[in-house]
Formats: structure tokens, sequence, C-alpha cells
């Protein structure tokens, strides 16, 4: 158990990390106009991400989980895969990446990196940690709950920003002379 919370620990020094690029990019963006929305939806999913963290230790210590070989080395490395897959997104979009929904107006979309694979490749690294980290030590009721509250709050967060996306790269019509 001792090493499954140092892998907890790990992850949610890993979104620590985020929240500090993350805060840094805001400024980027702000300083060159940026327009955020979303912010509604934007402290349900601080709570569902933190929730993951403490529901992995919880129940894995309450519900006394056992660890399966088979089935724990497998998701670490879906779980690996996932932390390399959201650095990758990060790294593609540079200072424009951040937890918020936060556009700069006239910027042309990202089409490189993981984008030009997926429209919302960051979303699919979430989905898979999700899973993988409460079932490297089976704990299923969290990595459940998770999938569906997360299922809900994508929807609503990816509807969102590609609203956002949308408003911000049309083209602006000049008007009437």
């Amino acid at each position: 158990m001792i090493w499954y919370g140092l892998l907890v620990a790990a992850v949610a020094a890993e979104r620590v990390a985020e929240l500090v690029v993350a805060r840094r990019n805001e400024r980027w963006s702000t300083a060159r106009g940026a327009i955020v929305t979303g912010q509604g939806h934007y402290p349900a999913m601080v709570a569902l991400h933190t929730g993951l963290l403490v529901g992995c230790l919880a129940e894995v210590w309450l519900a006394d989980r056992p660890f399966v070989p088979a089935l724990a080395w497998p998701l670490l490395a879906v779980l690996a895969g996932a932390q390399a897959l959201r650095w990758w997104c990060i790294g593609t979009l540079g200072p424009r990446w951040n937890t918020r929904v936060i556009v700069v107006p006239a910027l042309p979309l990202v089409t490189s990196g993981p984008y030009r694979l997926l429209r919302h490749p960051n979303y699919l690294a979430v989905v898979a940690e999700g899973v993988a980290l409460p079932l490297v030590h089976t704990a299923w009721v969290t990595a459940a709950v998770f999938t569906v509250l997360n299922a809900a709050l994508l929807t609503v967060r990816i509807r969102c920003e590609n609203r956002a996306l949308a408003a911000a790269t049309a083209p602006t019509t000049p008007a009437p002379a």
C-alpha cells in the first residue's frame, strides 16, 4: 500500500506542476487579450480530479483492495502513457495550454503534435488516467464513479471549448464603409 500511496502522491505532484504551468500560461494569454469561458464547470472539474486521488487511496485502504500484479503492471503502463500524452499536449500547445478554457482571439488552431490526430487529445489522457490509476490497486468503484462523472463533465467541457475556439478563430467581418 505504501508504494501505491507514493504513486498517487506522484500523480498529485504532477497535478500541482500542471497548475503552475497553467497559471503562467494564463498570464501569457491574458496579456494577449484572452477570453476566459466555462468558469461554471471548473470547480466541479477540480473537485472531481481531487476526488479521484482521494478515492484511490480511500478505497484501497477502507475496502482492503488487493494488489493484482496481472492487472497492475499493464495499467501502470497505461498510466505512464497517459502522463506522456498529457505532457505532449502541454508541450505542443505551449503557452496556450491551460486547465481553464482560455482562448487568445485570432490565433489559429493548433494542428500539430497529438492535435493532428485528435481534436482533444488531453481528454484521452484524462480518461485513461481515471481508469488506470485506481485499477492499479483494484479500486474499481473509484474507477467506475470517476469514469461516469468525468464523462458528464467532459460533455460540458468539450462543448465549451469547441464554442470558445470557434468564436476565437472565426474570421471577423469588417464593418461596412
